[in-house]
């Protein structure tokens, strides 16, 4: 079953660190939600791309950003309408949206969304230590985050995931210990742990030597130390960057990974559907005035699964890329895989290859060496 992402493009603020499309204009609401109501309805820029897309069931619809909740509860309950009057949407359905602590507060926030039918809220946290959120930009302290998640919770929407951020700006194992148990403390369900990445063009790109970043072996010990305290409390390690507690996965992301189907709407807005991939440009006033999607070529093939794949903790199965792809293993990939599982960076059973958490700090080269390696052809 597909999902559908919807990019809301708006924020209070640009962060220092942030590369996703956002821009700060309230005055372009309006006219944003009008477009994405109308491309639901009609599908008339997707067009045969989405094939019988409205005839099908929709697994997920996931709200990402900018920042979602920055338009308010009553436009995304608004465009939510628009998705389940114009698609099958079951009543299992995951339907998350992505919210900022500091824009969310609004008295009946959360439970707008929840009568709307929303069930899953991502918040975003990065650190509990205030000190560190505001060089991060963010301008909610961490009693905004608490606040937030109780209101949450007690509007019924139980399922709730916080980011945590590391390598920022002056962290120590120490500071990261206090946002951990920070988190759990307030029973979420759901943890993202991503490192900081520093992306061109950003402010901390222009002021990356005066940043006091962390050295890199101590992100990844940071990393490391993460993934043993939350496996301690119960928290299973899913995907490279996730976290969750049994059966509350992220299904619409673990979708991704799995290489499945789905359609984005919205400047920046990326879609898989029928086998190929296409996306809509990061220019909201383009959207606004109805520019089609831009044809990014055929996707779903073997080099992608393995890639994807190999990013959960169950991976991949030769056996199963055999069958679906008809490509045979070159004789020289077992070498390979048992080099790296002796040096403790995956696992092997002659079958199923399964990145360990160290292999996952490496992942972007132990993927690469896989995948030149799975085309017994080349």
């Amino acid at each position: 079953m597909p999902g559908i992402y919807i990019h809301v493009p708006f924020c209070a603020s640009k962060c220092p660190y942030c590369d996703f499309y956002s821009v700060a204009d309230r005055g372009r609401i309006d006219n944003y939600i009008s477009a994405v109501i109308d491309e639901l309805a009609t599908l008339r820029r997707v067009g045969p791309l989405a094939g019988d897309l409205k005839h099908r069931a929709i697994a997920t619809v996931y709200f990402g950003g900018g920042t979602p909740s920055f338009v308010g509860a009553e436009n995304l309950s608004r465009l939510l309408l628009a998705v389940k009057d114009n698609f099958n949407v079951p009543s299992g359905a995951e339907i998350t949206a992505e919210c900022n602590p500091s824009s969310s507060l609004a008295p009946g926030f959360f439970e707008t969304l929840a009568a709307a039918g929303f069930n899953r809220v991502s918040l975003g946290m990065q650190s509990a230590v205030d000190a560190e959120r505001k060089k991060l930009g963010r301008k909610a302290t961490a009693v905004d985050v608490e606040t937030a998640v109780k209101a949450c919770q007690s509007a019924g929407i139980t399922d709730i995931s916080l980011d945590i951020m590391l390598g920022v700006p002056e962290q120590t194992e120490r500071s990261l210990l206090s946002s951990q148990d920070f988190a759990l403390s307030l029973g979420v369900t759901h943890l993202s742990a991503y490192m900081l990445s520093i992306e061109e063009g950003t402010f901390f790109d222009k002021k990356r030597d005066a940043l006091n970043l962390p050295e890199e072996d101590a992100v990844c010990d940071m990393y490391l130390s993460l993934c043993e305290y939350l496996k301690n409390n119960g928290f299973r390690h899913y995907e490279i960057s996730n976290f969750c507690l049994p059966g509350h996965e992220a299904r619409h992301n673990t979708a991704y990974w799995r290489d499945e189907e789905y359609l984005g709407i919205g400047p920046a807005a990326h879609s898989y559907l029928n086998g190929r991939r296409f996306y809509f440009p990061r220019d909201l006033d383009a959207f606004i005035s109805g520019m089609p999607p831009v044809d990014d070529g055929p996707g779903g093939g073997p080099e992608e699964a393995v890639m994807l794949a190999l990013r959960l903790d169950t991976g991949i199965s030769l056996q199963e890329i055999k069958e679906k792809f008809a490509v045979a293993p070159s004789p020289g990939l077992p070498a390979i895989l048992q080099k790296y599982q002796s040096a403790g960076l995956l696992t092997f059973d002659g079958d199923r290859i399964a990145l360990t958490e160290k292999g996952f700090l490496v992942s972007n080269a132990l993927i690469g060496d896989v995948i030149s390696a799975m085309d017994g052809n080349r």
